[in-house]
């Protein structure tokens, strides 16, 4: 993997690679350090991430390549501009997840000659890398290579996930600009393609889909939904299982989540499906950490008018002072969505977006209507 990731962004032994992430976490510990113990590069290690120090430490350091995860990007991007903003000597930054929406900014703010943006997973083999610097891309495959690589994109239920099979029981490719979920051929003969599955047997078998293009093939199954244009670059579209219907569509949270993040000055957010008593489907729900309650809710509201089709703008948006993370700075949203709307339950002011498309504070007569279905949705 770190060899992969050396030859194809064009490391050598001479750089000096900044890493800010956890090292017991595949980014840091194995794609970046590794090019230390195997390339011979130079690693700068931080203990922990710091947006107010990062480019003063890549400058301190003269580093010439640094690695990232997307939501470190949009920390970055947050802070106050400074002369340190482009003082430093990258040359490249790589990792996974910078955003379609904040990509050109960060580049333009940063100075940042190159994106390595490379997709894939510990477990996985579905790997994709873009090396082209192509906005908002997570990998490249050309068109004549399209039927023999080991990475496809199948016909899915948007929904549930479950690949949509034909009269014969196979999966179905799908077409440039039709988003479908992202598998990987498995290879046990092949190490890169190779599927060597969890501790828990059952675990593993789940994520295995059986006679997807012949009988016995195997494909790994990445649980992602993507899309590839016509000249083969791949774009990141929502996880399966952070994709909710609502009104008769399909809503990609990541996509929301982007623009509401553009609307409230890059403040952390997540959005995520809500059920409503006697109403089909979830809609949608936004977590915003706010402590000093600054949003301009008038603002939200022309912002998410403006930049996203009615079926996906949040029914109700949530201030909190904090949101649980993960190691790699991934907001957690399970028990967000299982605490829903109920402010019995919540002490964190919540807002409902009314009949004339503005975000208003929900009443206890107001939350009482949508229980007992009067609120006409």
């Amino acid at each position: 993997m770190a060899s992969g990731i050396h030859h194809m962004l064009s490391l050598n032994a001479g750089d000096i690679i900044y890493t800010a992430l956890p090292l017991y976490h595949t980014a840091g510990g194995i794609v970046g350090v590794g090019n230390a113990l195997i390339h011979g590069c130079t690693i700068v290690m931080r203990k922990k991430f710091s947006a107010s120090n990062f480019w003063k430490d890549c400058i301190k350091y003269n580093c010439t390549v640094a690695q990232y995860i997307g939501e470190l990007c949009r920390y970055l991007l947050s802070t106050s501009p400074k002369p340190e903003d482009t003082q430093h000597r990258l040359r490249l930054m790589y990792g996974n997840g910078l955003r379609p929406q904040i990509w050109s900014q960060f580049v333009s703010r940063f100075n940042i000659p190159n994106i390595g943006e490379v997709y894939g997973s510990t477990e996985g083999n579905s790997n994709l890398a873009n090396v082209a610097n192509q906005v908002g891309a997570v990998g490249f495959v050309p068109l004549i290579a399209r039927y023999f690589y080991p990475v496809q994109i199948i016909k899915c239920d948007e929904e549930t996930g479950e690949p949509i099979r034909n009269a014969n029981g196979y999966c179905q490719r799908c077409s440039p600009g039709e988003t479908g979920l992202l598998v990987g051929k498995v290879n046990p003969k092949r190490a890169v393609t190779a599927f060597n599955g969890y501790a828990d047997r059952e675990a593993s078998e789940k994520k295995l889909l059986r006679n997807v293009f012949r009988s016995e093939d195997i494909f790994f199954n990445s649980g992602d939904m993507v899309v590839v244009d016509i000249l083969g670059y791949f774009y990141f579209k929502d996880r399966t299982g952070d994709t909710f219907r609502w009104r008769g569509e399909n809503v990609a949270t990541q996509e929301v989540e982007a623009n509401i993040t553009n609307v409230i000055g890059l403040k952390d957010c997540v959005v995520y499906g809500v059920d409503i008593p006697y109403v089909e489907g979830k809609a949608g729900m936004a977590a915003i950490v706010d402590p000093d309650r600054k949003v301009d809710m008038q603002h939200l509201s022309a912002g998410v008018r403006g930049s996203l089709p009615a079926y996906a703008r949040p029914l109700f948006i949530r201030l909190m002072n904090d949101i649980p993370r993960t190691a790699t700075f991934k907001l957690k949203k399970i028990e967000l969505s299982r605490e829903a709307f109920d402010i019995r339950r919540i002490k964190d002011p919540i807002y409902y977006l009314n009949k004339d498309g503005i975000y208003r504070f929900l009443s206890e007569e107001q939350f009482e209507d949508i229980l007992q279905g009067k609120a006409g949705l």
